[in-house]
């Protein structure tokens, strides 16, 4: 294919996973002319796409208006989002997406509902008979002393992308501590309990087609206990030593050894056609004793994308070269293994007159 093909990524300023889509576009061999766009004219990945554009945020009542208005003056053939905002954007708006000729690469709405809600998440998972950390849901104070495991993880049941308002509680006073934060800053959240130890950590990808056939997983054991890939650290104070002399939760960069891990992945794999796959799904899990114990899943492209392009597990040029240049993919097809380990990057956003959508 020597004439490029026109696709667009929103959201990609920051470290999320829009900026992730566009590595992996960038690290192809089929040739993308990339359409950019995001909220903040100060982002980073504005300085890297071959069309810039700033959009409304993604809860503004034009914003799909704007975003449509781009794709058409660019011929966009594929959209990627690359927040969890603008993920229920596109699904909100999907028919009218799909009707202007894009291809939209984005699970069903049932399937997003129940991942982007940790507690749906929790209950699905148990029904089926998946392995998970012991999790309850607090909604008022007095729901606090049904917490009787320890340590222990709070998080909003919803939101908290990046490890945002995520905490550690060792005994029982931390817990209702930090949890009557929760409740009267944030409301409802949940607690799980926290499994395993920092070295049994993995973010698994799981790639489907969009009429929901299995392509292949992928997996990375992740590195958690540099700077940049958590917030919390702490010396382990439970006396159980089995969860290593070291707690730690991990934030969303991700970092590690990365291959097919099958021992991991295939609990995943089961996860994600039962689920209805269609696209990309991440799973977020800790492997204890030859179990693997479930506690996120993020109904969209990881913020591993671009590592996993790295050894040749390309999931939104693969997606592409099936649907749109109607090429065969074949599953479990072989990528490479490897340690792949991230640092930090400048790039110089020069003054240039980026238009609003």
């Amino acid at each position: 294919m020597s004439e490029k093909l026109t696709v667009m990524v929103t959201g990609i300023g920051g470290g999320g996973h829009g900026e992730q889509i566009l590595k992996a576009l960038q690290l192809a061999e089929t040739p993308y002319e990339i359409v950019g766009g995001d909220m903040s004219p100060c982002s980073k990945g504005l300085a890297e796409v071959d069309h810039p554009y700033i959009l409304p945020p993604a809860t503004a009542p034009d914003y799909v208006d704007a975003l449509l208005r781009v794709c058409r003056k660019h011929g966009v053939k594929a959209l990627f989002h690359g927040s969890e905002p603008e993920l229920k954007a596109f699904a909100a708006n999907r028919e009218r997406i799909e009707a202007e000729g894009i291809f939209l690469p984005i699970n069903p709405t049932e399937l997003i509902e129940v991942c982007m809600d940790k507690f749906k998440t929790f209950h699905w998972l148990t029904e089926h008979g998946f392995h998970m950390p012991q999790t309850v849901q607090i909604e008022n104070h007095e729901q606090l002393r049904a917490v009787d495991f320890f340590p222990a993880v709070l998080k909003p049941s919803v939101g908290g992308g990046g490890s945002a308002n995520i905490y550690l509680a060792q005994t029982r006073e931390e817990v209702d501590f930090l949890g009557t934060w929760l409740l009267d800053n944030l409301g409802p959240f949940i607690v799980q309990e926290y499994v395993g130890t920092v070295e049994s950590e993995f973010t698994v990808g799981v790639l489907c087609d969009m009429d929901g056939n299995f392509i292949n997983s992928i997996a990375v054991k992740r590195a958690i206990l540099s700077g940049l890939s958590n917030r919390i650290k702490t010396a382990n104070r439970t006396g159980n030593q089995g969860l290593g002399a070291t707690l730690a939760i991990s934030s969303g960069v991700s970092q590690g050894e990365i291959g097919p891990y099958p021992e991991v992945t295939a609990d995943c794999e089961r996860i994600a056609l039962e689920m209805g796959c269609r696209g990309a799904i991440n799973i977020q899990c800790r492997h204890v004793d030859g179990k693997d114990y479930i506690f996120e899943i993020n109904p969209r492209f990881s913020g591993t994308t671009s590592l996993r392009a790295m050894v040749g597990y390309n999931e939104p040029d693969i997606l592409i070269r099936k649907h749109v240049l109607g090429e065969d993919v074949e599953p479990r097809f072989a990528y490479k293994s490897g340690t792949i380990m991230r640092g930090v990057a400048e790039t110089l956003v020069e003054g240039r007159n980026i238009p609003h959508a």
